[in-house]
């Protein structure tokens, strides 16, 4: 165990998908997976391996924000072994593009603006998913008909904007679709550690058009999100 995990070695999957809600995971491991056993229970955040047509795979929420990703991404890969992460997580749309309930497949991640760099020091460097990943993304998405957009996405470290139009405005012009918060730590820590990584975020609300999504809905829309993340497990081996 580690100090914020308390499974034990082996007890999860070289590839982990990792949602920020623990209730996500739990449900994304009783809906999907086959024989799926509770691994982690350890201050909430839930951790799940099972089968996904024959494959070992793992769930383990990582709760919200940098901070909190980036303690499970480490422990999952400097002590579990996992190889392969893939956020299934949401996102704000910055663009009327990115429609609510739509997916977004993180093609590239850059802090909101020049001012913050959201993340530092050891894995402050520039950094991406796995081509191989998003080609399988970007190819299983089309397959099963899921309404997807791929692009530019950007990071924050905070939340609640009361300005949130302006602040977002650089990140806009660039052309980014959506926001959120632990992509661009996902994309760092992988390539610091030599691992795979790709994000994929369902639209929640979207910041142009000022439409939201209910809480009591968000589960069954994670459902496109979920079924794509395990078909690359699968397909992108």
């Amino acid at each position: 165990m580690t100090t914020h995990i308390e499974a034990g070695k082996g007890d999860y999957a070289e590839t982990v998908l990792l949602p920020g809600d623990p209730q996500r995971a739990e449900w994304m491991a009783k809906t999907f997976l086959e024989a799926p056993r509770c691994v982690n229970r350890r201050r909430g955040a839930l951790g799940f391996t099972g089968l996904f047509r024959g494959q070992p795979v793992s769930i383990q929420a990582t709760g919200i924000g940098v901070s909190s990703f980036l303690i499970y991404a480490h422990e999952l890969l400097d002590y579990y072994g996992a190889r392969t992460l893939i956020r299934t997580g949401t996102c704000g749309g910055l663009s009327a593009e990115a429609t609510l309930r739509s997916l977004v497949i993180s093609q590239s991640a850059r802090p909101e603006n020049a001012e913050n760099g959201q993340v530092f020091g050891l894995y402050d460097a520039e950094a991406g998913p796995d081509p191989a990943l998003l080609v399988c993304a970007l190819a299983k998405a089309a397959e099963l008909g899921i309404d997807h957009h791929a692009g530019l996405t950007v990071c924050t470290d905070i939340f609640y904007h009361p300005e949130a139009p302006t602040r977002y405005a650089e990140a806009r012009a660039l052309g980014a679709l959506a926001v959120d918060m632990e992509t661009s730590a996902l994309y760092r820590i992988a390539a610091h550690f030599g691992a795979r990584a790709l994000s994929l975020l369902t639209v929640v609300d979207n910041l142009v058009t000022g439409e939201q999504a209910d809480y009591s809905e968000r589960q069954a829309l994670f459902t496109d999100m979920s079924r794509l993340a395990l078909e690359i497990v699968v397909e992108g081996r």
